[in-house]
């Protein structure tokens, strides 16, 4: 019986997670996660998967991070009717963010739809709705860890991967007709050690296959106690507020939230920041949090459960209105808002409000994709756009990343050395392009022959030869040009040279001057024919 394994996301990038596995007359996915990034990546989102939702007999889910299960409802509404197979973290965190991301979708399309009216386009259709969310909810099945699952002939174990609440790493045996077994793993997404709220990742050794991420491939974190990283961000709440200062904090609705709730909190109360309101503006982290504190006899380093997340400073702002007061505040606040990487949700309102505003502090506190609105802000954009408007950034832009939910390249390293013997190949996924050579680099330095490690690009399947040699690659026109993946789109380009236009004209010396350059750049667009 052939084993074959499709890469159908988060190869050559880090988002969109999903393996389509398969074996004898079975079918399933590892994951189903949303593309983010560049326009261009996220039009994936929209476009058919490169598999027959049908046909799909389970999922495995290692988590709820969108870029994990953010197109489970999407497989559900094209057919799917098979089981999801998550741990109970995992499934009462997706009760709320599956619904927040179709509302998210149904608002925007709402949005850009009376945008295509106007200007004479077609109206499209959000991926999936609340009713999609509704029905696909109803297809998860909860799985304790460690303990082994039968599932039509595969078996299939979840380790605690020390990630966010509920993740996991998944464990694969499948036996052949002729009694040969084969054990493979998925890392999902790995954690630090010494993560607060989970213990270190863990996971079983002497394996045939190890699909493993590679976030922070290359990048080396110093590793704080959490006295140090209290430490750290009292410093940095401490200079934003200087001079009546207000800061933003983009933070991720699930887990860093939470965490930066807890060391908020204990920081007011030591005397170490002074007592400024507290705002968290995002519907869906306040319902996360309501998990966490469900959640808490589970959970490390919290005394006293889910009352830490409380205190007199803090303000949760679920509705509009209550999101909209918050504009009356000029100065000594904290704002905590979604989406950690700035490219939807309320963040983006705050942003606004205090980007082009000196006295004003933004800081970041996790990973920033390639073309989102963060990774712009991080490398130091001084004009952005957004929903259409252009916006000087005077605010002063930080970035910490003591709060971050992976292994960085030292914790990877170590993760994969725990797993070895690795009979027959690594395969090095969910990375930047440079975040995979540094890690398959790594690797081999370590002595793992080079041969025995594959770095995938999307869309990539391999037929794995049932132990009798080299993986098999049945290479096919992948969804999107691996150039295009890791790098700003056109649409960025297009921000940018938008900008760069009007600042020209504003600054020309004259109507004249205007005219002239207005004149060149429309003779250039005619006489333009491309490749």
């Amino acid at each position: 019986m052939t084993l074959k394994v499709k890469f159908c996301g988060a190869a050559g990038t880090v988002t969109g997670s999903c393996y389509w596995v398969r074996f004898a007359n079975l079918q399933f996915l590892v994951d189903c996660g949303m593309f983010q990034g560049p326009k261009t990546v996220k039009e994936l989102n929209y476009g058919d998967f490169p598999f027959d939702p049908a046909q799909i007999d389970f999922v495995l889910l290692t988590h709820a991070h969108t870029d994990h299960a953010g197109l489970l409802p999407k497989l559900t509404k094209h057919g799917f009717r098979g089981n999801i197979y998550t741990t109970a973290g995992s499934r009462d965190l997706l009760t709320y963010m599956l619904p927040d991301s179709a509302h998210i979708q149904e608002m925007e399309v709402l949005r850009l739809n009376r945008r295509n009216r106007q200007r004479g386009r077609d109206e499209v259709e959000p991926i999936y709705t609340g009713e999609d969310v509704e029905a696909c909810l109803g297809q998860i099945r909860t799985v304790d860890y460690e303990d082994w699952c039968d599932l039509k002939g595969v078996r299939v174990r979840f380790w605690n991967a020390g990630h966010i609440l509920g993740a996991a790493s998944i464990e694969l045996e499948v036996t052949h007709e002729e009694g040969h077994m084969e054990r493979m793993l998925f890392s999902g997404d790995i954690g630090p050690d010494h993560k607060l709220f989970h213990p270190d990742p863990d996971a079983p050794s002497g394996l045939d296959y190890l699909f493993m991420e590679s976030t922070y491939g290359g990048r080396v974190r110093t590793d704080l106690k959490p006295k140090e990283r209290r430490t750290l961000l009292a410093h940095e709440i401490n200079e934003a507020l200087k001079g009546d200062g207000a800061l933003v904090i983009p933070a991720f609705a699930v887990e860093r939230t939470q965490e930066l709730l807890l060391d908020i909190a204990v920081l007011l109360k030591s005397g170490e920041i002074p007592h400024v309101p507290v705002f968290l503006d995002s519907p869906l982290a306040i319902r996360v949090t309501s998990v966490f504190a469900d959640h808490a006899d589970s959970l490390e380093d919290v005394d006293g459960g889910g009352s830490l997340f409380n205190h007199s400073s803090f303000h949760f702002t679920e509705t509009v209105d209550e999101s909209k007061s918050i504009a009356r505040f000029r100065g000594n606040m904290i704002i905590l808002a979604a989406s950690g990487m700035c490219d939807a949700g309320r963040i983006r309102h705050h942003l606004k409000e205090h980007l082009w505003r000196p006295q004003s502090t933004v800081l970041l506190v996790g990973y920033q994709a390639e073309g989102t609105l963060g990774s712009l802000l991080e490398r130091g954009k001084k004009r952005i756009k957004i929903q259409g408007e252009e916006i000087e950034v005077r605010a002063s832009i930080r970035t910490i990343d003591t709060y971050s939910g992976h292994a960085d390249h030292n914790g990877l390293l170590e993760w994969a050395k725990e797993r070895l013997p690795v009979r027959r190949n690594i395969f090095l996924c969910h990375g930047s392009a440079q975040s995979l050579e540094a890690m398959r680099v790594a690797l081999v330095e370590t002595g793992i022959p080079e041969e025995q490690l594959i770095v995938p690009q999307l869309d990539d399947d391999y037929t794995l030869e049932d132990g009798k040699g080299v993986p098999k690659l049945n290479r096919v026109v992948p969804r999107l040009d691996p150039t295009a993946v890791e790098k700003p789109d056109w649409h960025n380009d297009l921000a940018s040279l938008s900008m760069d236009l009007r600042r020209k004209l504003e600054t020309a010396k004259s109507d004249r001057q205007r005219s002239q350059l207005l004149s060149r750049l429309r003779d250039l667009l005619q006489t333009y024919q491309g490749d």
